[in-house]
């Protein structure tokens, strides 16, 4: 029995959707959707789709919390965490437990898949570039869903409350102990705005600076490096402008994140609520680049 957790908080426009495609075949999958600190319909909308979802209500808004609160209920392992915000199939999910049985694999992530729908050219030059770094390829980080087997799970449910939650639970497995399943995909929409795509890397600098502080990490160092921009220029100048905006971007979110650095404060969460309005329960057929790879990826 797998179990799936889904930490969901204020996701009612968008948690239908993912599952309306997990639910129908999970057959041998426990799904437990984590309302923590919802003022909306989450909850609601997660029950509607009968037993086979089990829902959870806790009153704290902490994802680290609703993560903890699933991983108590999961009964057996392995177990897959999915953002409520991507999109996963039931098939994506047989892949990726198939992958957890390989030697050595602790941890597993689907191919990433972007859906850029209303995206303004801001956003997609960001992402065009972003999702050709070597670090975004062959991490688990940024696709919203990731699986472990009981190790892995043990080793994700010591780490402490993070803002750079995914990046975390990357790190702290060794190259050869995860991998990226090719014949799984999980969907990422991303924001529709400009100003809240700045949000989210403000947010995934402040997640970096914090990560820094600790020790217990493995490879929190972690980075871009300009010389991943070069080897991008060099492969493609036809992308040189995009690494030039993606850089000043990185600079801007970097200076705005320091003075949540300086005052201490790592628990602000700035979410991107652009992705989330106005969405369809259904899938979205039209604007998805694909992202990510196949480096590090399971045989």
């Amino acid at each position: 029995m797998t179990t799936i957790i889904i930490p969901a908080h204020n996701e009612g426009p968008v948690i239908g959707r993912l599952l309306q495609q997990l639910v129908p075949g999970a057959s041998t999958e426990k799904v437990i959707v984590v309302a923590n600190g919802c003022t909306d319909n989450t909850a609601e909308v997660a029950a509607s789709f009968g037993p086979r979802v089990q829902v959870l209500s806790i009153s704290v808004a902490s994802k680290h919390a609703a993560l903890a609160a699933g991983g108590q209920a999961a009964t057996e392992p392995p177990c897959i965490y999915v953002d409520a915000d991507v999109e996963l199939r039931a098939q994506d999910v047989q892949a990726l437990v198939a992958a957890l049985h390989q030697p050595g694999i602790l941890a597993a992530a689907p191919e990433l898949v972007l859906d850029q729908t209303g995206a303004p050219w801001s956003v997609r030059w960001y992402y065009d570039v972003w999702a050709r770094l070597p670090e975004v390829r062959r991490g688990l980080f940024g696709r919203g869903v990731i699986a472990v087997t009981q190790q892995g799970q043990e080793r994700v449910a010591g780490l402490p409350p993070l803002l750079g939650d995914d990046l975390a639970a990357s790190l702290s497995f060794a190259p050869h102990e995860r991998c990226i399943v090719p014949d799984a995909r999980a969907i990422v929409h991303v924001p529709r705005t400009f100003p809240d795509l700045l949000r989210r890397r403000v947010r995934v600098a402040v997640g970096g600076a914090q990560m820094q502080r600790l020790t217990q990490i493995p490879g929190r160092a972690a980075r871009t490096r300009v010389s991943d921009l070069v080897t991008i220029v060099r492969s493609e100048p036809r992308v040189a402008p995009r690494v030039a905006f993606f850089l000043s971007v990185a600079v801007l979110a970097r200076l705005r994140a320091s003075r949540a650095v300086a005052r201490g404060d790592f628990t602000t969460w700035l979410r991107d609520e652009s992705s989330r309005r106005g969405t369809a329960t259904g899938t979205t057929a039209a604007g998805r680049s694909p992202g990510g790879g196949q480096q590090a990826g399971c045989p």
